[in-house]
């Protein structure tokens, strides 16, 4: 029994690439809807041609928005599978955070160590020198896609109407978040006479909140920043899971119920939407899923009710 399940999460459910839909009601009163592609955590290696060729096939859902929350790398390798994945997504809007593993190439590990804690303490970095090729990636997304990095980064876009105050941080499993400097950097894009919801009424602007790792500081913070929705990926959703009980371990210091899908954050007597995706890759040292397919989600963003 114990071969049969690793076979089927190594064979079979790694590969069941999977579309969840969801709604978020977040925008305002009268507002037209807005989809946002929500994709994290690829892994990628060069030979994952299965995995290419389904993200490239999403280009066509012709979203309003792609959020990509990190770790698509999986592999020294893996910028030419991320290129051929996202080919056809070049005049699609898009929005990106690092992770980890868009640094550091991955490492062998026990599989029994991540029900100790997070495989990162999220204060400090996890391996002395990055060695992956994070600059191409990043030239990729910016110059060749036109998407906006949000590593320790604010910003706005404007879709349908309506306008997104969108802020996110670099990844805060290895201490590269810098909450510290999102505060002014929030109060200076509110100053400046460029900022698109200039003479707006304030709640007419969607407060949105990137991270790749939901680690709750992060998660606070960005609430009292005024976060509508906060996006993250990470977890893997749990990666091996079990009917009933779900998720084993997190990563992270996020509850296991709210390791993957759509749940509310509540802090400070307010709350945001929070939307945690599963992923769409595994370590190549832990090639294995269970009862947690591979997935991205496409959110409908809708008027508030």
């Amino acid at each position: 029994m114990g071969a049969a399940t690793f076979a089927w999460g190594s064979l079979v459910e790694r590969k069941r690439f999977t579309l969840r839909e969801e709604t978020v009601p977040v925008l305002p009163r009268g507002a037209a809807p807005v989809t946002v592609l929500h994709l994290s955590d690829l892994h990628m290696a060069p030979w994952q041609r299965d995995k290419q060729a389904w993200v490239r096939e999403l280009a066509k859902l012709n979203p309003d928005l792609i959020v990509d929350t990190g770790d698509n790398l999986g592999h020294e390798d893996g910028i030419p599978g991320i290129e051929r994945a996202f080919a056809d997504f070049g005049g699609i809007r898009g929005l990106y955070v690092n992770g980890s593993n868009d640094y550091y190439g991955p490492m062998r590990k026990s599989w029994l160590k991540y029900f100790k804690g997070p495989s990162s303490n999220g204060s400090a970095p996890q391996k002395p020198q990055r060695n992956l090729d994070t600059a191409r990636l990043e030239s990729f997304f910016t110059d060749a896609l036109g998407w906006q990095s949000l590593n320790n980064a604010v910003g706005t876009v404007t879709l349908k109407g309506t306008t997104f105050n969108v802020f996110g941080v670099d990844d805060p499993h290895i201490g590269a978040d810098r909450l510290d400097l999102l505060t002014g950097l929030l109060d200076a894009q509110n100053d400046d006479e460029s900022f698109d919801g200039t003479g707006t009424d304030p709640d007419s602007v969607v407060h949105i909140g990137v991270a790749h790792a939901p680690y709750q500081r992060v998660l606070n913070s960005f609430v009292n920043h005024g976060a509508d929705l906060i996006l993250a990926g990470h977890t893997h959703g749990g990666q091996v899971c079990l009917p009933r009980f779900g998720a084993l371990v997190t990563n992270c210091d996020i509850p296991r119920e709210q390791v993957k899908g759509l749940s509310l954050w509540r802090h400070a007597f307010r709350s945001a939407f929070l939307h945690v995706s599963a992923g769409l890759g595994t370590s190549i040292y832990a090639p294995v899923r269970f009862a947690c397919p591979p997935e991205a989600t496409l959110l409908t963003l809708v008027a508030r009710d």
